[in-house]
This record gives C-alpha cells, structure tokens and sequence, in this order.
C-alpha cells in the first residue's frame, strides 16, 4: 500500500483502513470492560528493587546509579504494562434467595428494554471478587493453588471461629457500565476487606502479579453492558437508572461464605455455569459434604506431586545428574558386554 503522500490511496483501501481501525479501537475497549467489573482497576506493582538513596561518591557513580533507576522504571512500566489478569479468587453465590432475587431483578429490567437480555449475569456464575491476578502456565497455576492453601490459616485467623455472613441490599452501578447488587453496610465488611488483604498479601509473596491499586469494593454484578458490545451500535451507550428503581433498596438475602475458589476468566466454564475452578478452600463453619473433603485432599496431593515432579526435572536438568546417568549407562554397557562375551567364551570352551 502506498503512503497517502506517494499518490494516495483509492477508495476501497481507505475504507479498509478505516474499518481496521474501528475494529482494532473497538476490541480495545472490550478487553477493557472485560474487567471494568472486577473490584479493582489499575495494578500497582511496587519495584523489587528499588534503590535507596545513598550519597553519591563521585559523578561516575552518581551516573550509573541513575542509569540503573531509569532501567528498574521501565521494567516496572513494561511489568504494568503486560499485567493481564486471567485468574481470580471467587466468592461464589449459593443462596437460591439471591439468586431467585436477581433473576427477577433481571427479568424486570428486560421487560423494559429487550435489548439488555444479552448484557446479563448467567445462571451459575453469582460471586464476589476477592482478588484477581496473572497465571500465565500451568507452573503459575501450581503455584497459586499452594498460595490459596497458604490463605485458609490467615481467613480462619480473621473470623477467629465466627461464620462470615454476607448480607446483599440495593442496587448500584460502575460508571452505569456495570450493574451490581450491593453489599450492605456491617462489621462483615472490615472482615472481607481483610481477607482481600491477606489474599494480595499471600499471592504476591509467592511472586505472584496479583491485585490492583484502586480501593477493593466487594459487589454481586448482575449485568454489564461490555457482553453485549454490539448494544453501543443500537445505541444502548449506558444502564439507565429507571430500568432497577424499584429494587433500588431491595433485600436480596444473605449468603453464608463456606467456599472460596481459585478461577479462570478464560477457560470454559462448568456444566452448572460457574467458572472453571483449580482450587478451593473450605472455610466457616457450614457442614461440608464428603465431596467438599475429597476434593480439598485431592488438591493438597495434587500440589505435593506436582512439587516432587518439579524437584526431579529440575534434578535431572543438573549437569553433574546427566553426566552420572551417563557414565552408570556407559559402565552397565561395559558390564553387560563382557558378560556376554565370558558366556560365548564359557560356551566355545564347553565345546
């Protein structure tokens, strides 16, 4: 294609220009509001290895230890930059009092407007954000399974034996972006606000990217319009107020946390409409079924067998282990050899 300067280009060409550029602007956006409903915005990611300020000996030094600041912020801006998280820790929704609450809050609103039927919640996936992060394999993954085991001590710490109940009322919205049921005002939210804490905590000690800087603000969101992208070309650019007034203080119910699950964003979700789920933690003091233990144990030896796997590769991968390997192979070829030759040798003489 030539340059708009070199001749121009004809109308065809412009026109897939200009199409490629909206599409490009648009799937922006989109992967922008995937995440516009998680309880957090911008990651905050604090430099590893910042230098403290030191007197200076001489220039040269002074020079060199402001190179070395200037690299350690542009690795921190590229780490910002290509922070995508794929994973979060789930609070999942059990009650069926919230759930039958929100659907009919749900069927409400498309009563009004037929349009927002695509823009809503599935069946299944209700839950509160507590943390979300980047995975980017399956050793990443490994490792935050063993950071959310790590977690249960510090949650049952905070609630010191109490049941952590979460009560819901009212509506509100992100930006009239995304619709979200509220968690009402109490003594539970210090307890969540701590538990999100220590989550961060836990995860990032592990060298984890987790978490984000804008304050956490625990929500049930039931809607948001980045579903339905093609909504902003029907002209739906935000949720109007009117279409949840009349639950604008309803009571939706109270959910009993017992669960808290580590999640894809990305994989294929359950049968049930949940998120494809790593791990989980029991937690509280609701009676738990037999299959809330065996997966529990089935976690812990997965990650105990996945540790020994790591420590044998990384064995293997010593040159010292490769070179031994190969000498015992090379002395048991030896071996094997001079046996068969005193048994041909035995045989001749037998003859």
């Amino acid at each position: 294609m030539e340059r708009p300067g070199a001749g121009g280009i004809n109308s065809s060409e412009y026109e897939n220009v200009s199409r490629e550029k909206e599409t490009s602007e648009e799937f922006e956006a989109n992967a922008m509001d995937f995440l516009i409903d998680m309880p957090f915005a911008t990651i905050d990611i604090k430099d590893d290895y910042g230098i403290t300020d030191v007197p200076h000996i001489n220039l040269e030094r002074s020079k060199e230890n402001e190179r070395i600041s200037k690299d350690q912020i542009k690795k921190r801006k590229k780490k910002q930059k290509d922070y995508q998280p794929n994973y979060f820790l789930s609070i999942p929704i059990t009650n069926k009092e919230i759930i039958r609450g929100i659907k009919i809050l749900q069927n409400a609103i498309i009563q009004q407007d037929k349009r927002l039927a695509k823009a809503m919640t599935s069946d299944g996936s209700f839950h509160i954000t507590l943390l979300v992060m980047q995975l980017l394999n399956e050793d990443e993954v490994n490792i935050g399974i063993g950071a959310l085991l790590e977690l249960k001590p510090f949650v049952e710490e905070i609630l010191q034996g109490k049941q952590l109940i979460l009560p819901f009322q009212g509506i509100d919205t992100f930006g009239n972006q995304v619709g979200f049921v509220k968690l009402a005002e109490g003594d539970h939210v210090n307890s969540l606000l701590e538990i999100a804490e220590a989550a961060k905590r836990t995860f990032q000690e592990k060298g984890i990217l987790a978490g984000e800087n804008r304050s956490f603000k625990p929500h049930l969101t039931f809607m948001k319009l980045s579903r339905a992208p093609q909504l902003r070309k029907k002209g739906v650019k935000k949720i109007d107020p009117e279409v949840y007034e009349k639950f604008i203080s309803h009571r939706f119910g109270e959910e009993m946390v017992h669960r808290i699950d580590l999640c894809s964003m990305l994989k294929k979700k359950q049968s049930n409409g949940y998120y494809h789920c790593e791990s989980s933690i029991v937690i509280g003091k609701k009676p738990i079924g037999l299959r809330d233990l065996i997966n529990e144990a089935l976690h812990r030896e997965r990650m105990s067998l996945k540790s020994k796997v790591k420590q044998i590769k990384e064995l293997l991968l010593k040159p010292e282990t490769q070179a031994r390997i190969r000498r015992e192979l090379f002395e048991g070829r030896s071996v094997n050899n001079s046996n068969q030759g005193n048994q041909v040798d035995f045989s001749a003489n037998l003859a």
